[in-house]
């Protein structure tokens, strides 16, 4: 499976054959879930397919994701497909950025999340938690996911930005989800750019908001600097000709930085609440852990590693629905994957949502089992058979960040409240970027 197998396959790996001029590209986009699952199952662990813009792979084998993400990355980019779907909003940020460009801002940035910086963080997570629950009345319904988006939108300011976004918080907020919800459009994943559709309208007017607000705070942390926070570090980086980053670039990447790093994480605790509420021995066997653990007081980091079921909680949400639904890649040499040739001007796509449900590393794939993520069950998975940050150089800059935080804010939820779901509420989701849910997800808030 390296990149220097001698022998090259003749023909194509089998797959679905489509339809004419469009080919599969419709039926992948009205149901991505029961495409991509289905595609799996029937063709097995590489299918192909053509598509108007070339051949695209779908990888299904954990040893196929690796070569790809890990073994031979520096052969594959992100491609036109990813740029074209979050460049409008995220500009050239790492998320999008190739290259030098992204070595260098990655380079900036990673300070941020250095481990002793992530700890720094925790009480800060719990702060903010505790006061959005504060506004929670025992038997109200609240919009869970709504909640949660506002919770870690104000953490990730804080966090690595330094700044309180409470003035700001509903125009950053509505800005990212309008562009979220814009994006997800047929005629915007569908048309070319250049076409002027209602979508790409919105995401122009949610851009607009976003800047007004992002090159304040860079105007305010230029005026007021501070030896902390990823935007004091952009503006002090310069090349070795002592040019520094423009604004933009510097926009680019802080508004790469807010939609990343809450968007997951909201994502994650909102199908962790949705999971629990309906797997009630779990959540059961989650409080008596926190009860048993925290005792009535505020979860810390040193709290953490007696967290265990908290931690088989979230691991397990997050496999059964990575809120990064799937990875695409673009190479730009030939690689050989499983004998096939893949050539410059395809598409490779690897699915976490297929490989995460696969029998053949999960058993009982579909059930929401916490307690299946021991030791001995994690040494004995493929390398990526779980890969909800990604892998390889390209891997989540923000990893740690999104667990201490989902589990914080996990423990700080449940140790306060039973979340009961609205009867007749179903997890429907949508899918580009992140798996999110297309309605709300209402729940029924009891104080414990």
């Amino acid at each position: 499976m390296s990149s220097d197998t001698p022998e090259i396959r003749d023909e194509q790996p089998p797959g679905p054959s489509g339809l004419p001029i469009v080919g599969n590209q419709l039926a992948f986009l009205r149901d991505p879930y029961d495409f991509m699952t289905t595609t799996a199952q029937e063709y097995g662990d590489i299918a192909h397919w053509e598509e108007p813009g070339g051949p695209v792979y779908q990888l299904n084998h954990p040893d196929y994701i690796e070569q790809v993400l890990v073994q031979n990355n520096q052969n594959y980019v992100k491609g036109e497909r990813f740029q074209t779907i979050l460049g409008p909003v995220t500009g050239n940020g790492i998320l999008n950025s190739e290259g030098a460009v992204w070595r260098r801002n990655r380079h900036l940035i990673q300070p941020a999340f250095h481990p002793n910086r992530i700890q720094e963080y925790a009480s800060m997570m719990t702060e903010f938690t505790e006061a959005g629950l504060e506004e929670w009345d025992d038997g109200q319904t609240r919009l869970f996911h709504e909640d949660m988006m506002e919770i870690t939108l104000k953490i990730v300011a804080r966090a690595l930005f330094g700044v309180d976004i409470d003035d700001y918080v509903d125009t950053v907020g509505d800005a990212l989800e309008e562009f979220m919800l814009a994006s997800e459009s047929l005629s915007h994943l569908v048309l070319p750019p250049t076409v002027p559709t209602p979508s790409r309208r919105r995401i122009q007017r949610a851009r607009e908001e976003l800047d007004a607000v992002v090159y304040r705070l860079i105007e305010e942390r230029r005026a007021n600097p501070t030896e902390q926070g990823v935007i004091s570090k952009l503006l002090e980086m310069s090349d070795e000709e002592g040019a520094t980053l423009s604004d933009e670039q510097i926009r680019d990447e802080v508004v790469t930085l807010l939609l990343a790093g809450h968007e997951t994480t909201a994502l994650s605790l909102t199908f962790t609440a949705y999971l629990l509420a309906t797997n009630p021995a779990a959540e059961q066997r989650l409080v008596e852990e926190l009860d048993e653990v925290l005792d009535g007081e505020t979860p810390t980091m040193a709290d953490l590693s007696e967290l265990t079921y908290t931690e088989q909680v979230v691991k397990e949400s997050m496999r059964l629905y990575p809120p990064v639904p799937g990875i695409v890649r673009e190479p730009v040499k030939p690689d050989i994957i499983d004998g096939y040739e893949i050539q410059p001007g395809s598409t490779v796509r690897m699915h976490q949502w297929v490989v995460h449900r696969d029998p053949r590393w999960y058993d009982d794939p579909l059930a929401f089992r916490p307690a299946r993520w021991t030791d001995e069950m994690e040494s004995d998975l493929p390398k990526l058979a779980y890969f909800p940050f990604a892998a390889g150089p390209r891997r989540c800059i923000g990893d740690r960040f999104a667990m201490l935080e989902a589990r914080l804010m996990l423990a700080t939820i449940y140790q306060q409240y039973h979340l009961e779901l609205v009867p007749g509420t179903d997890l429907d989701l949508m899918a580009t970027i992140t798996a999110r849910p297309k309605h709300e997800i209402p729940m029924t808030a009891h104080k414990r």
